[in-house]
C-alpha cells in the first residue's frame, strides 16, 4: 500500500466536492449566535472546524471560497500550490510544504471571501495538510466557482482559471 492509501484509509478520508480526499477531525461544540456575526453568514455558526485534506498529482481543488478565513497547515508530502485571486485581479501563489529553502511555508491564511484552488506543485506526488476554519465552516458559506463568472471577473488569470475548475 502506497503512502496516499495509507493515509486514506488510517483517516477514513472521504472524496471532496472540490477535488482531492478530507475528513472533518474537529467541530467546536460552542456556537456563535447569528446576531454575533457580520451579516455575510446566514445564522449562527460553530466557533471553529477543522479537516485533513489530502490532494494526490493529478488532482486539484477547484476554486472556491466561503465567509470565513481559513488558515492551511502542512503535515506531510511534498509541495502544495496554492492560487488566491484577490479583488483587484492580482494573484497570490503560496507554497505549502516543508522545503523553506525554495519559498514553502508551513501555513498559510487564505482570507475570507477570496477565490482560490490548489494542486500538487509538478514535483510532488501527494500533499496532505489541514485546514482550520473560524468561524466554523458550513455549505451554507461554501460556493464552488463557475469557470465562466471568474473568466469574466479574472480575464487576466483565463489559462489558470480553466486548469482549476470542475
Amino acid at each position: 500500500m502506497n503512502s496516499i492509501e495509507k493515509l486514506i484509509n488510517k483517516y477514513s478520508l472521504l472524496p471532496h466536492p472540490e477535488g482531492g480526499w478530507y475528513i472533518e477531525t474537529f467541530r467546536s461544540k460552542e456556537i456563535i449566535a447569528a446576531d454575533q456575526l457580520s451579516n455575510k453568514f446566514s445564522g449562527e455558526r460553530v466557533m471553529s472546524t477543522a479537516i485533513y485534506f489530502l490532494l494526490e498529482q493529478g488532482n486539484f481543488s477547484a476554486f472556491h471560497r466561503i465567509q470565513s478565513d481559513e488558515c492551511w497547515h502542512f503535515y506531510a508530502g511534498q509541495t502544495l500550490e496554492m492560487y488566491v485571486l484577490d479583488d483587484r485581479g492580482g494573484l497570490v501563489i503560496t507554497r505549502l510544504g516543508s522545503d523553506i529553502e525554495a519559498g514553502d511555508c508551513y501555513q498559510y491564511v487564505v482570507p475570507a471571501n477570496h477565490w482560490f484552488a490548489s494542486r500538487p506543485a509538478a514535483n510532488s506526488s501527494y500533499c496532505f495538510v489541514g485546514c482550520t476554519v473560524a468561524p466554523g465552516f458550513d455549505y451554507a458559506d461554501f460556493e464552488l466557482a463557475r469557470e465562466q463568472d471568474l473568466y469574466a471577473q479574472f480575464p487576466q488569470h483565463q489559462t489558470l482559471i480553466q486548469g482549476l475548475c470542475r
